[in-house]
């Protein structure tokens, strides 16, 4: 009995465990290139920005559109979700070095992923467009101290 137990928490801690594992092998094997993490990080917020329209305009007959408001309501929890999965097992779990040398490059990094997280999660939570503008604005920002440029300096 204690083996069957076993063996079914095995088997649902590996299904519930396999997304993390797909969405990328965190060992060194260098087929990611952190400019394309990015470009699909923006394109996850295009579409969340595009969604919130379209569900804003949707919803104007909700009986007539429930499908497509659905659909469109899934799509912006997607795009969302792999924002926050993007910066947790991509830049979290391997990019962003707990030993960097610089100690204050190392915290606005942290804080502007964290910022992404909560501006992700906000998204899901809303289709304020105000929410994915400021997604936007906080992956631009957390690119720029990424590649080791301040704010200030980048606008010039």
């Amino acid at each position: 009995m204690k083996k069957r137990i076993l063996l079914a928490a095995s088997l649902l801690f590996s299904a519930a465990s396999s997304s993390l594992v797909s969405a990328h092998c965190q060992i060194p094997c260098g087929i990611y290139a952190d400019d394309n993490v990015f470009v699909t990080m923006h394109k996850d917020q295009e579409t969340i920005a595009k969604a919130m329209k379209q569900i804003a305009e949707l919803s104007k007959d909700p009986t007539k559109n429930a499908n497509q408001l659905v659909r469109w309501v899934n799509n912006k929890e997607q795009h969302a979700q792999s924002i926050q999965d993007t910066v947790a097992e991509y830049f979290l779990a391997q990019r962003i070095k707990i030993d960097e040398a610089d100690r204050d490059a190392y915290q606005k990094k942290l804080t502007l992923l964290h910022q992404i997280t909560v501006y992700a999660m906000k998204c899901k939570q809303t289709d304020d467009p105000e929410n994915a503008q400021k997604l936007h604005d906080l992956i631009g920002e957390f690119n720029k101290a990424y590649a080791g440029k301040s704010a200030e300096a980048a606008k010039h």
